[in-house]
């Protein structure tokens, strides 16, 4: 057992490799699951063998299966870049889960109960909390700097996830990696990572509100791309013209989704030089699917900022909307202004969250510490760092490695990584269309943090057992191409 070293980011001391295990069961779809729960510290070490920091994480493992080493696994990843594991851990995945009501907003007393939808009757899970989030610091003089950046972030997890597959006799079972947000950038990368330094081979990437993954869309791609996430926010609180808000938001959807390809983007592409009377149609066309008006529109020449929008689309009524999940309302100083006063969903879900949380690890994992836990906002990559290409990565990923499958999920009404733009991902890819028969997306009809709505965590978690389902090859099953 290792001395405690003093972290650096405050006065307290933690051992970095340590870990308390817990017995529990939870019934999940109708069928009692034992597992453990293992809480702790696993060291990151530099190349001379020296502990520089010390990786939070919880693992959760059934005891009630005949054949553990073969079990898939999944790690989670949540996003920020700062953001601890908590989201995934206790929203969406985990077999405990907090309490909120069925659309996901919070209710006291602040508790935690059951996840029955947790993907832990098929797959072990672990979630792991990257330097600077959750309980996880650098140790002694280690620079918090050699840590942040995506091509850092990927080196030093890769070795980390290399030495708890070790540790926990897990190369034989089938691996995934689950990201969400910035999470996204992560997993696709580490996908990469771990196949190319450590001949770790993966099954499935899971894509949970992805980023841009480096398919850059600046200009008129970009300025379009909104039009579907505008018109399903629209649909929601019904501020369509009666025809479109009738049908159902499935069935509206794709005709905005066509003129957004077929129509608004060439339009757009002409800028200044578009003939008035097109101006003029399109501007109609969109205040149609938006729900604000064509002045309005034209009035930003027909690109619309996405805070104007959350400010405009409910001004009448005195509302603002949110950004990661616009289905919440906020309430502003003034009605007048250009954007909202504050994010609505972020801090309905820090309500929810970090309390439970707390309590969570004290009293359900048994886990004690002194060090705060860091929910978010302590650690960042800069703009450059989020312009490597990690969806390349991920395709080359794919492309070398015939089992490896990917799964994007989405909400309809997250304005922060809208649902449109994470299939325009996907297009951009796979330019061969070659690898398109093993990617999948699924929509929800809820934000960012799709889980949170009752309905969407049975959906999400029932999708993600059909794709390891898909991504478990035969026994015997060999991986390479075919020419038909």
């Amino acid at each position: 057992m290792l001395l405690p070293y003093i972290c650096q980011a405050q006065d307290r001391s933690f051992n970095p490799d340590s870990a308390v295990t817990t017995k529990h069961e939870v019934m999940i779809n109708g069928q009692t699951v034992k597992f453990n729960a293992v809480t702790g510290m696993q060291p990151v070490w530099d190349e001379s063998g020296k502990v520089i920091a010390g990786v939070f994480y919880t693992y959760y493992y059934r005891t009630d299966v005949a054949n553990q080493a073969t079990r898939p696994i999944a790690f989670s990843f949540n996003g920020g870049p700062g953001a601890g594991a908590l989201w995934m851990r206790l929203g969406y995945t985990g077999p405990h889960r907090v309490r909120i009501d069925d659309e996901g907003y919070p209710i006291q007393p602040y508790g935690i109960e059951d996840n029955p939808h947790s993907l832990l009757d098929v797959t072990d899970l672990v979630y792991v909390e990257p330097v600077n989030t959750g309980y996880s610091r650098p140790v002694g003089d280690a620079p918090l700097a050699q840590f942040l950046g995506i091509n850092n972030d990927l080196t030093y997890l890769g070795n980390w996830l290399s030495t708890f597959v070790t540790r926990h006799n897990r190369w034989a079972s089938p691996k995934y990696l689950i990201g969400e947000s910035y999470g996204t950038y992560r997993v696709s990368g580490l996908a990469l990572e771990l196949q190319n330094r450590h001949w770790m081979y993966i099954n499935g990437v899971v894509l949970v509100s992805p980023g841009t993954l480096g398919f850059w869309r600046y200009g008129p791609v970009g300025d379009a791309n909104l039009l579907p996430y505008y018109a399903a926010t629209a649909w929601y609180h019904k501020k369509l013209p009666a025809d479109l808000q009738r049908k159902d938001l499935e069935e509206m959807l794709p005709e905005v989704e066509a003129y957004t390809v077929d129509s608004l983007i060439p339009a757009l592409v002409r800028g200044g030089y578009l003939d008035e009377g097109k101006r003029q149609a399109i501007a109609h066309k969109m205040s149609r699917y938006m729900g604000i008006s064509e002045t309005a529109i034209l009035q930003h020449n027909l690109v619309v900022p996405m805070a104007f929008f959350w400010k405009e689309l409910l001004r009448a009524e005195g509302y603002s909307i949110g950004r990661l999940d616009s289905r919440y309302l906020g309430i502003d100083r003034t009605v007048a202004g250009e954007r909202p006063d504050y994010a609505a969903e972020n801090t309905s879900w820090q309500h929810t969250f970090t309390p439970a949380n707390n309590y969570y690890i004290k009293n359900y994992l048994k886990y004690d510490t002194d060090l705060e836990y860091y929910v978010a906002g302590h650690a960042s990559w800069n703009r450059f760092a989020l312009e490597n290409k990690t969806g390349e990565s991920l395709r080359q990923a794919m492309a070398m490695n015939p089992f490896l499958h990917v799964l994007v999920q989405s909400g309809y009404y997250d304005g922060a990584t809208d649902y449109f733009n994470a299939q325009y991902n996907l297009w951009q890819m796979d330019p061969s269309g070659k690898l398109k028969s093993r990617m999948d997306w699924k929509g929800y009809r809820s934000g960012h943090m799709m889980y949170l709505r009752k309905e969407d965590l049975k959906a999400a978690n029932d999708d993600l057992r059909a794709f390891i389902a898909k991504t478990l090859p035969a026994e015997d099953m060999p991986a390479k191409y075919r020419v038909d």
